[in-house]
């Protein structure tokens, strides 16, 4: 059956709407009603479903290699899942793929890959956060950054956090600064899925250390 569409503002093409459902904040810790969120756009691929292939002489390889000469600062993205276990569970992401969107409202966005687990939390949990590692948290991201962990539970055991008034999700200890969110828009872009989150809080704990980077595959620090 086909599902509902949306025509593009830029090109006057349809493209396909998979409606989402969030949980309110009020639920955010207990099983509640689902209400209905932003929808998610996807415009990665042309009407009928067919994906846009890559550009003509470009390989997987040649883009991450151009790519990778992009110096970018290194986030952890978390959020609490209430309905894994009796107590819930948190789940933590190491994302470069982070920015600042708008200022009024404020706005962030993350890129995170279709089908993983914090891409299926974030399709239910619409509160998260964003700690900002410093120079020193190398070893923080590279946790988070493993495949084919099951839990995240001894990850999160191991590093002082404390749990974030607005969102519920954990902030690292020693991040350079933290941001609150929740979501205000999906939108699938290719094999991942761009969240948008307005700020709901901030804290800047740490103003003395400099930013862990990524570059050429590696993390490193300024200096």
């Amino acid at each position: 059956m086909r599902g509902p569409r949306a025509r593009c503002e830029s090109s006057g093409e349809e493209v396909s709407v998979r409606g989402v459902f969030t949980k309110t904040p009020a639920d955010a810790t207990a099983l509640g009603s689902a209400v209905p969120a932003a929808p998610t756009i996807a415009l990665a691929s042309v009407p009928g479903g067919v994906p846009i292939p890559h550009a003509v002489g470009v390989s997987d390889d040649e883009f991450r290699a151009a790519l990778s000469r992009l110096a970018a600062g290194v986030v952890l993205i978390t959020a609490h899942d209430p309905d894994d276990g009796p107590r819930g569970e948190d789940v933590g992401m190491t994302a470069t793929a982070f920015l600042s969107v708008s200022l009024d409202p404020p706005l962030v966005m993350v890129s995170v890959r279709n089908d993983s687990r914090m891409d299926d939390l974030l399709e239910l949990q619409p509160l998260w956060a964003v700690s900002v590692l410093s120079g020193h948290q190398r070893q923080t991201a590279g946790r988070f950054a493993m495949k084919g962990r099951i839990s995240d539970r001894l990850l999160f055991e191991d590093i002082p956090h404390v749990r974030g008034e607005a969102s519920g999700a954990p902030l690292i200890g020693g991040a350079l600064a933290t941001l609150e969110c929740r979501t205000e828009q999906r939108v699938e872009a290719g094999d991942h899925t761009l969240v948008i989150g307005r700020v709901l809080a901030t804290s800047v704990p740490n103003e003395d250390d400099g930013p862990l980077m990524y570059f050429r595959g590696k993390y490193r620090q300024l200096g």
